[in-house]
């Protein structure tokens, strides 16, 4: 790219230079007598300073060279010539001809270094542009030939079919929650991708085999972490590839293999694998089970922290399923959900569609109906809570995923099902319609929840029917799923309104279940049916204050983190979500934390003491009830939080950095009661 002359510059540095060298010249050639302080100097005398006035201009002429290009050095070397002929063949004076040819030969130096600069750069721009070339095609090479091995690896079982990518995936999403650069997560995400390339070494019986290995086929795989450290390490350009095969099956608590590597031990790369790994393995569909629900996977995941998995690693996968809303971290097929519009009942619940959740913003469904055969009942509403929002009919099942069935809804009207607790059924036939006119044809239905209360409205063309149906509580998930029997239901459509409705939207026909039961303390007792859907009243903070209170799970609680939480905030009105609401630290009695929020630091310990017991016998002391206790200690805006339970210990200190005072305590929770809170200050 050509250079561009900066104009000005050249101007002005062209006009002093030709000012001094012309001074210099008429100096040297005159005659005249320069009065200074009432004496005379003769003008030759000054020929030294200008003449050094000019050198000055020739090095800001060097200085500047860059920037105003060959274009000026030809200009000074053509202003030499007018100057020598001024000075030898008009003025006679042969003394200024070695200055005129120093300046010339200073300008050729010049000219001839910035050639050879020129050059130079030339040359090492075009080794550069070499070097990257061949950079990218080895790096095009190596993605290639890791693309290639990765199929190798899928190509050997059906079920493991883009295991490998998704892993590094993962990886790569855990890496830059940890904040990792670009080149670290670029290693991590390739680590990742060739952490199973060992098992081409591994027979294909025993990789496809449909059942549970023997233990000699269990040592056999296990060798697939030595072959792939093996195939790895002799690409030595980069050697994070062996380090992700190797040790990505060591666990935090030293009991993995191949060498039993401990905590820190075990480089990071391959306990960011691990955690992704084992995520992708529980969520994907194998020959022997379906993909675990999400939920059931982040349970384990917790149960695995500082066993299996780095704890710090562990609480970012939990980040990263708190935030999957849509269910985008996993296989892409599980093999029961799909996305058909349309079903054939023979018989009825031959066929369904399922999966809507119904929420406090309203479902609207609209499809077409016809009857095949006499005697049918049509298509069919089925009401029902899963942890993977799938129809179960085994009890092994509904057992594992809570499957839990409150009843059905026919288009004709008729409701039923032991879920049911209350129901009100109107009818409204329009305006120029008659009952008697309903037949096949299109339908529309809408469906919303408030808490324990759901609405169903169903239009078929000539009869709105309205059903408000009263759930046994508010902290089950409802599903719908569209069935039948024999008929035909094709064109379904769904769209979901962005607004919820209003609390009081849907006329409550039955009291709401209290599961509230004990004795009122210092603050009013609370039952907490989802995730943070209740708190107490804040309580500011002081040194040495201390919350009691008893807790008891709700029947439909089964995972670890159904269990208090202590939040530390500031509102204005200081209540939970209050005006100007400020959260500092979550802090939950199982050990669970996120550091997140601005203007604070937090720091979290935990550890188990010999009296825990496990995460089965958590849950279960948790739904018996149990008290529990927790400590504030408090200096200026350092605050730390104390509590301990069934042997798990948890310790929370938060450095307020927003100026704030006023901080405040309140107790929340996810799917428990808390009942005789009590407040204790010093």
């Amino acid at each position: 790219m050509k250079k561009k002359v900066n104009i000005p510059l050249y101007i002005f540095l062209l006009l002093l230079y030709i000012g001094t060298t012309g001074l210099t010249s008429w100096a040297a050639n005159s005659g005249a007598q320069l009065t200074l302080g009432g004496r005379s100097v003769p003008m030759q005398s000054l020929t030294g300073v200008f003449s050094s006035m000019t050198n000055i201009m020739v090095f800001l002429m060097v200085v500047f060279f860059d920037r105003l290009g060959y274009i000026t050095a030809l200009s000074l070397l053509l202003t030499q010539f007018p100057l020598m002929f001024v000075g030898i063949v008009i003025a006679g004076n042969v003394q200024s001809i070695p200055g005129v040819f120093t300046n010339l030969l200073t300008i050729v130096a010049i000219i001839l270094i910035q050639q050879r600069n020129k050059r130079i750069k030339e040359y090492q721009s075009h080794e550069i542009d070499q070097l990257k070339g061949r950079q990218k095609l080895s790096q095009r090479l190596f993605e290639q030939t890791a693309a290639a091995l990765v199929n190798s690896i899928d190509a050997k079982d059906e079920y493991s079919h883009g295991h490998s990518q998704r892993v590094a995936l993962y990886a790569e999403k855990i890496a830059r929650e940890l904040k990792m650069s670009e080149d670290e997560c670029y290693k991590v995400y390739y680590a990742g991708l060739l952490h199973d390339v060992g098992k081409i070494g591994i027979a294909d019986n025993i990789i496809n085999k449909n059942g549970k290995l023997t233990q000699d086929e269990y040592d056999i795989i296990k060798q697939h972490t030595v072959m792939g450290n093996q195939i790895l390490q002799s690409i030595s350009e980069y050697p994070f590839l062996s380090v992700g095969a190797h040790y990505h099956h060591e666990r935090y608590d030293g009991t993995g293999y191949p060498q039993g590597l401990m905590g820190e031990e075990i480089p990071e790369i391959a306990r960011i694998i691990s955690v992704a790994d084992s995520y992708d393995a529980m969520t994907s569909t194998r020959s022997y089970r379906e993909a675990i629900p999400q939920q059931l996977v982040r349970e384990e995941i917790v149960k695995g922290s500082g066993t299996q998995f780095d704890p710090k690693i562990a609480r970012v996968m939990q980040h990263l399923i708190d935030n999957d809303m849509n269910y985008r971290l996993r296989e892409k097929s599980t093999g029961k959900r799909s996305s058909k519009n349309e079903l054939h009942c023979d018989a009825y619940r031959s066929d369904n569609l399922d999966g809507f959740v119904v929420m406090p913003c309203s479902l609207r469904m609209q499809f077409n109906y016809a009857a095949e055969g006499e005697g049918d009942q049509g298509p069919v509403f089925l009401l029902y809570d899963s942890m993977d929002g799938f129809l179960h009919e085994t009890e092994k099942a509904a057992r594992e995923l809570n499957y839990f069935e409150f009843g059905e809804i026919h288009v004709d009207g008729t409701v039923s099902g032991e879920g049911i607790r209350a129901l009100k059924t109107t009818k409204t036939v329009k305006e120029g319609s008659r009952e008697s006119e309903r037949n096949d044809g299109t339908y529309v239905v809408e469906l919303v929840k408030r808490r324990d209360h759901m609405r169903v409205r169903i239009d078929d063309g000539a009869v709105i029917t309205e059903h408000i149906i009263a759930l046994p509580d508010s902290s089950r998930y409802v599903y719908v799923a569209l069935t039948g029997e024999h008929c035909d239901i094709t064109e379904l459509n769904t769209d979901r309104s962005e607004t919820p409705i209003a609390e009081d939207e849907i006329p409550r026909i039955a009291e709401e279940v209290c599961y509230i039961d004990g004795p009122e303390g210092d603050l009013p007792s609370i039952q907490i049916d989802g995730y943070r859907t209740a708190s107490t009243r804040g309580v500011e903070v002081a040194d040495g204050m201390r919350f009691s209170f008893h807790v008891r799970s709700l029947p439909t609680a089964r995972l670890i983190w159904h269990c208090p939480y202590i939040v530390l905030y500031y509102s204005r009105n200081g209540e939970v979500n209050g005006e100007d609401y400020r959260e500092y630290a979550l802090v939950r009695l199982d050990g669970e934390f996120w550091e997140g929020g601005v203007k604070v630091e937090n720091k979290l310990v935990i550890s188990k003491n010999d009296s825990f017991a496990g995460w089965e016998y958590w849950k279960e002391s948790f739904r018996e009830g149990l008290e529990c206790q927790v400590s504030f200690t408090r200096k200026g805006n350092s605050i730390i939080v104390n509590t301990e339970n069934l042997g798990v210990f948890v310790s929370n200190h938060t450095e307020i950095l927003d100026g704030t005072d006023e901080i405040y305590a309140a107790l929340s929770g996810d799917q428990c009661v808390l009942t005789d809170i009590r407040i204790q200050k010093v």
